[in-house]
C-alpha cells in the first residue's frame, strides 16, 4: 500500500509528530491553516470515513480523545477549536486515510468554505 500516512505512522517518512501511541499519530500540518493545526490519524488505514465500522467505534472515539488532548496541550480549547473530517476529492480529502483536523489559534467563520 502507497498511502502517505501509513509511511508518516510507519517512521517510513518524516513528519512532526507531537503525539503517538498504539493506535494512534498525531503530527502537524505541512501546510498549516491556523496557528495550531494539527491532524491526527489512526495506525489502522481506513480510506474515508464512509469506511468506518461498528469494529471501529473505539478506535474513532480515541481519535476525538486524542484530538482534545492536543487541544489542551497547545492551549486552545478553552478559546475554542475546530476538528474536521473531510471525505472524498469534492469535500477537500486529498490523502485517502481518515485524518482529524485539529485547527485553532485564530477566529473561524461559517460556514467554512
Amino acid at each position: 500500500m502507497d498511502c502517505l500516512f501509513c509511511r508518516i505512522a510507519n517512521k517510513e517518512i518524516p513528519a512532526r509528530i507531537v503525539y503517538e501511541d498504539d493506535l494512534m499519530v498525531a503530527f502537524e500540518d505541512v501546510n498549516p491553516q491556523a496557528p495550531v493545526h494539527v491532524l491526527v490519524i489512526p495506525k489502522k488505514h481506513i480510506a474515508t470515513s464512509l469506511e468506518i465500522t461498528e469494529v471501529d467505534n473505539a478506535l474513532i472515539g480515541l481519535m476525538f480523545q486524542t484530538a482534545n488532548k492536543i487541544a489542551r496541550e497547545r492551549g486552545v480549547a478553552g478559546s475554542g477549536f475546530r476538528m474536521v473530517m473531510n471525505c472524498n476529492k469534492d469535500a477537500g480529502q486529498s490523502v485517502f486515510h481518515i485524518h482529524l483536523h485539529v485547527l485553532g489559534g485564530r477566529l473561524f467563520q461559517w460556514p467554512p468554505g
